[in-house]
């Protein structure tokens, strides 16, 4: 599977469809070890005058020590025939098998982490600001009760967009 380098001001998706209803991939780690787990919660915009994403991880899952590890990590968008993977990748800890080859997923390694080669779209990520959900911050305290009932706050990560790769058609 071959990429191409793609311009950031050329994309053209809907977030809360890309993000929101085909989920998505947050992976980190290198070619020796690395893990993945499916998102449908995040962000793109700009801020600090950088196109950033925003993504979120609960303490528990297995790829937030990977992500805390590195530098880098990527978001990978595709298309509705990995629908299957994704919702293994969801379900699965990678801490307890190798979900990645359960998921019939290929690793792509770029810039020092790893992405996939089924991927429509890869987005190389470099943190730049992390800080966990804090129940004293809710204004709308209903969202507290509703999604931490078990009080396991996401960590947000603030990121760079440093590079975007589109599948070659």
């Amino acid at each position: 599977m071959s990429f191409r380098e793609g311009k950031i001001e050329e994309l053209q998706f809907n977030p809360f469809t890309k993000i929101g209803k085909e989920w998505l991939l947050i992976t980190a780690g290198d070619e020796e070890k690395h893990n993945t787990m499916t998102a449908s919660w995040g962000g793109v915009g700009v801020l600090w005058g950088k196109n950033v994403v925003t993504t979120y991880i609960r303490p528990q899952r297995y790829t937030k020590e990977f992500v805390d590890a590195q530098d880098v990590f990527t978001i990978t968008f595709f298309g509705e025939n990995c629908r299957e993977a994704l919702a293994l990748c969801g379900k699965v800890s990678g801490r307890d098998g190798d979900k990645i080859k359960e998921a019939g997923l290929t690793p792509y390694f770029v810039d020092g982490t790893t992405a996939f080669e089924e991927a429509e779209m890869i987005l190389v990520c470099r943190k730049l600001y992390a800080d966990e959900i804090k129940p004293e911050k809710f204004i709308a305290t209903e969202n507290d009760a509703r999604w931490y009932p078990e009080k396991d706050y996401h960590t947000m990560y603030i990121a760079e967009i440093t590079k975007v790769l589109v599948k070659e058609a």
